[in-house]
């Protein structure tokens, strides 16, 4: 489910009980999510919040059994109590230049991770396609990837083949190139 640019807050309960509610991408002008608001979505497996999530009210994602991961998009909010009690499988992921995150983790217990850019190699884009080879970047909408090649994984010499701006959180790579060397091989970073 995507909650559309024109939501600004999630009131309390807003989505309580949704027990077929399986992954949430927020919209970018949510500035709240109140009490309960996802409490109990126990087929809710990802969120992503954008950086315009400043407050997370109490009990926000109490008992969300099956949450895996939570994407934040900016720094980290203010939160009130028990916001992730019985997430035992979650992780909360956040992008490179924010802050307060090692905070958020101490007080809430929930482990963080870097959120960082991913070459998909387990969907149909990955592989040769019509004599060229690619895949899809996925990370966050709006940030910058940079796809690295070298051909000597030894002695690497990491040179930059393409810079992708991720509109919509994936952008499909492909290198129409990659017959020109014996062996190639590919990573991703942020500039």
């Amino acid at each position: 489910m995507t909650i559309p640019d024109t939501v600004t807050n999630l009131g309390d309960y807003a989505f309580s009980y949704c027990g077929s509610l399986t992954n949430v991408v927020i919209g970018n002008s949510v500035g709240s999510i109140g009490g309960s608001a996802f409490s109990y979505c126990t087929s809710l497996t990802s969120i992503t919040l954008p950086d315009s999530v400043i407050d997370i009210g109490d009990y926000a994602f109490y008992d969300c059994a099956n949450l895996i991961g939570v994407y934040f998009q900016g720094n980290a909010p203010s939160f009130g109590s028990h916001v992730f009690d019985y997430d035992n499988k979650m992780t909360v992921y956040y992008l490179p230049d924010t802050t307060g995150w090692d905070d958020f983790s101490n007080q809430t217990g929930v482990p963080i991770a870097p959120w960082l850019p991913a070459m998909q190699t387990s969907d149909g884009s990955f592989g040769v396609k019509t004599n060229q080879f690619g895949f899809n970047i996925n990370w966050a909408s709006g940030k910058t990837v940079v796809v690295e090649a070298c051909t000597n994984l030894a002695n690497p010499d990491w040179q930059p083949v393409q810079t992708n701006t991720l509109t919509t959180g994936t952008s499909y790579f492909s290198d129409p190139h990659w017959t020109n060397y014996p062996g190639r091989f590919y990573r991703l970073r942020s500039p």
